[in-house]
C-alpha cells in the first residue's frame, strides 16, 4: 500500500505531535517546545524535546529523531502502513486507495501550486502598472508602504472579463481546466458559455498554507457598488478555509518568539498590525473561527488573543468563538479576547495611534473565562434577576454551559470560579457546583460556615465544629503533600474545597499551581519550594497532626492506593458534615419563614445528603 505526500502532510498537519507523544511520554512545555524523559533510552534528566511547529522530536541524549509516523512505528511496533491507518483513525481522515488516479491527483496538485505561484506573480505585475494604479494608490491611502506591499505580495485584478485567462493561457503547460480547478475562473454551467476571471478590479492578497505555497486568493473590491466586498477563492483540493489562517507560515516564528498569538478580523488588519511591529498577527478567511483553526493558534501558543471591534456585533462575534471553544479547552490552553475602542479596528487603532498604545490595550485583554461570565450574565440581566426564579434560571444556565466542557479537570476549576462569582452577585443563595446552598460568616481565622444547632447540642460548640473541620482539611492538604502524584487525579476535589481560613486556602492553591508547572515533583522538592514561599508554619502544624495510628494513610511511608481511600474518605465525611450544618441552618430559617423557595430548598440538601452519605 503506497500513500501519497499530499495524505501525509496532511496527516501530520492534522495532529500535533505534542498530542500523539504525550500519550505515553510526561512531556512538560518550555517555551516554544515540549520536553520530557526519551522513550528511547532511559534516563533521569530530561533529553527528549517535541517541537509542534517544526512536526520533529529528538533526543540529545541518544540522537532518536522523527515524525509522528516514525515515532507511532517505534514506540508501538507497527508496521508503516498500520501506523498510517491508526493515525489516520485519530485525525478523522479517509486512507485513500492505492490506485493510479490518486497518484495522478498528487500530481495535479503539484501543477496547481505552480499555476498558483504564476498566477501570484501575474497580479504583483498588474499592480505596478498603469492600469494597476488605483489599486496601488488604495494600499497607499490605507497607510501600507512598499515594502510591506511587497512582504505580503499584494497585487490587483484587472477589471477585464478574461484578462488574467488570456494571460495565463498564452504560456506553455497552463491550460483553462487548471485554473478553472485553482478557482481562478468560473466556468458556467450553461453549455457554450465561456469561462471568466472570478476576480476582476480587486486588490488582490494571497493566501498561503503552513509552508508558504499559495492556494488561494483574497481580493478587495475597488467598485464602491461591488456585490461582495470581501471575496475569497472558492474550496478546492488545494483550499480549505476552514483549516488555515490568513498569514500562518509569516506568524509562526514571531508568535513562538514573542510567545503570544493575536487574531485579527481581516487581512487588513493583520497586514497593518505586522507594518506596526506585530508580526504574530493572524486572520481567519471570511468564515467564524472553527476548531481545525484554534487548534492551529493552539500549535503555536497556549493562550492566543482575539481582538475584535468594540461594537456590539465585535462582541456577539467574541461569544460565538466561546461557544466554539468551550468544548475543546484543556489545561494550559485557552483564549484571550481584546475588545477595541468604539468605532476602532486594529488597522485604524494601529496606523492611528501606533505600537505603543496597541500594547497597552493588550494588556487589557480578557480571559475567556471572564467573556463568558460576562455574555450570561448580561443575557440574564435583560430578562432580570430579582426574582427567585430568575436567579434559579440563571444559576441553571451557567452550569449547563460549564457542561459543555470536555475535560473533567478543567471543569472542576470553572465549577469552583463560578460558584464564587455567582455567591458575589446573587448573594449567599448561590448553590455552590449547581447543589446547594452555603451560608458562610466572617471570623477571624477567615471564612466558615455558620454554625449548626444540633452539634451545639451535642456539646461541640461552634468552636469545636470548627476545629474539627479544620482538622479534616489538614489531613486533605497533608496527604497531597506526603503523596503529590495524587493530584493528577484528585486536583479536581481538592480545588473544588471551601477552606475555612485564607491560610489553608492560599496553601492549597500553591500546591496545585506548583505541581500543574512541575508534574514530576517529589515531596522533598515540594516541601521545600512550600517553606521557602512563606508557609513553613502551616506545613509545621500540618505535620503535628498527621501523628495520629488513625491517619497512616497520610503518612509518606502510606501506599498511593490506601492514600487516595483515605483522602476520599475524609472529603467524603468532611462534605456530609458540611450539608448537615447547612441542613441544619436551613431548617432554623425554615421555621422563621415557611416558602416555597426554602422548602425547595430543604429537598435539594437532604438528597445530596444522602448521595453523600452513600
Amino acid at each position: 500500500m503506497s500513500f501519497t505526500p499530499d495524505f501525509l502532510d496532511e496527516l501530520r498537519a492534522r495532529l500535533p505531535l505534542s498530542d500523539v507523544v504525550g500519550r505515553r511520554v510526561k512531556l512538560i512545555r518550555r517555551g516554544r517546545e515540549h520536553s520530557g524523559l526519551c522513550p528511547f533510552h532511559n534516563e533521569k534528566t530530561p533529553s527528549f524535546t517535541v517541537n509542534d511547529d517544526k512536526s520533529f522530536y529528538h533526543c540529545f541524549g541518544c540522537g532518536a529523531h522523527g515524525d509522528v509516523i516514525k515515532f507511532v512505528m517505534e514506540t508501538e511496533g507497527l508496521s508503516f502502513p498500520e501506523t498510517i491507518e491508526r493515525l489516520a483513525e485519530q485525525a478523522g481522515l479517509a486512507i485513500p486507495e492505492s490506485r493510479p488516479e490518486d497518484r495522478e491527483r498528487s500530481a495535479q496538485r503539484k501543477s496547481l501550486l505552480d499555476v498558483m505561484e504564476l498566477v501570484a506573480r501575474w497580479y504583483e505585475s498588474q499592480l505596478r502598472s498603469q492600469q494597476g494604479q488605483e489599486g496601488l494608490s488604495y494600499l497607499r491611502h490605507r497607510g501600507l508602504k512598499d515594502e510591506t506591499i511587497k512582504r505580503f505580495r499584494l497585487g490587483y485584478a484587472p477589471a477585464g472579463r478574461t484578462a488574467l485567462k488570456d494571460s495565463l493561457l498564452a504560456r506553455d503547460g497552463i491550460t483553462e481546466e487548471m485554473l478553472v480547478a485553482a478557482g481562478m475562473l468560473i466556468q458556467p454551467e450553461e453549455a457554450n458559455k465561456d469561462s471568466y476571471d472570478r476576480f476582476r478590479h480587486r486588490v488582490m492578497f494571497p493566501i498561503c498554507d503552513r509552508q508558504g505555497r499559495i492556494v488561494a486568493f483574497g481580493g478587495r473590491a475597488l467598485d464602491k457598488d461591488a456585490r461582495a466586498k470581501y471575496l475569497n477563492s472558492p474550496e478546492t483540493t488545494l483550499f480549505h478555509k476552514g483549516r488555515l489562517l490568513y498569514n500562518l507560515d509569516k506568524a509562526r516564528k514571531a508568535a513562538f518568539d514573542h510567545q503570544r498569538l493575536l487574531v485579527a478580523e481581516g487581512y487588513m488588519d493583520v497586514i497593518a498590525l505586522a507594518q506596526a511591529g506585530f508580526s504574530e498577527a493572524v486572520a481567519p478567511l471570511g468564515t467564524a473561527v472553527t476548531e481545525e483553526q484554534i487548534g492551529e493558534m493552539w500549535r503555536l501558543t497556549p493562550e492566543p488573543t482575539l481582538c475584535f471591534d468594540g461594537d456590539k456585533a465585535g462582541q456577539r462575534a467574541a461569544l460565538r468563538v466561546v461557544d466554539r471553544a468551550l468544548p475543546l479547552l484543556k489545561p494550559g490552553y485557552s483564549l484571550r479576547f481584546l475588545h477595541l475602542p468604539e468605532g476602532e479596528d486594529p488597522d485604524s487603532f494601529v496606523q492611528g495611534q501606533g505600537q505603543a498604545a496597541f500594547e497597552d490595550l493588550l494588556a487589557q485583554s480578557k480571559p475567556l473565562a471572564d467573556v463568558l461570565w460576562r455574555g450570561l450574565v448580561s443575557d440574564a440581566g435583560a430578562g432580570g434577576i430579582e426574582t427567585p426564579e430568575q436567579r434559579a434560571g440563571l444559576e441553571q444556565k451557567v452550569y449547563k454551559r460549564l457542561n459543555e466542557i470536555r475535560d473533567e479537570k478543567l471543569k472542576g476549576y470553572y465549577r469552583t470560579d463560578y460558584r464564587k462569582r455567582l455567591i458575589s452577585l446573587l448573594g449567599d443563595v448561590a448553590s455552590p457546583a449547581g447543589g446547594r446552598a452555603a451560608r458562610w460568616s466572617q471570623g477571624k481565622g477567615g471564612r466558615y460556615l455558620s454554625g449548626n444547632p444540633s452539634k451545639l447540642k451535642q456539646g461541640y460548640g461552634v468552636q469545636g465544629v470548627r476545629e474539627q473541620s479544620l482538622r479534616r482539611e489538614r489531613l486533605l492538604l497533608l496527604v497531597m503533600i506526603n503523596h503529590p502524584e495524587l493530584l493528577d487525579s484528585y486536583q479536581e476535589e481538592l480545588a473544588a474545597l471551601d477552606f475555612r481560613t485564607t491560610e489553608l486556602d492560599n496553601l492549597r492553591s500553591e500546591i496545585i499551581r506548583i505541581t500543574n508547572r512541575d508534574s514530576d515533583l517529589e515531596r522533598e522538592s515540594l516541601i521545600r519550594h512550600l517553606e521557602n514561599n512563606g508557609y513553613a508554619k502551616a506545613l509545621e502544624i500540618i505535620f503535628e497532626q498527621g501523628v495520629s495510628k488513625l491517619e497512616r494513610y497520610a503518612w509518606p511511608d502510606a501506599s498511593l492506593t490506601d492514600a487516595a481511600q483515605g483522602f476520599m474518605d475524609t472529603m467524603n465525611l468532611h462534605r456530609r458534615v458540611q450539608l448537615e450544618e447547612e441542613l441544619a441552618q436551613l431548617e432554623k430559617e425554615l421555621a422563621d419563614q415557611l416558602t416555597p423557595e426554602n422548602f425547595a430548598r430543604l429537598q435539594a440538601l437532604k438528597a445530596e445528603i444522602e448521595q453523600a452519605s452513600g
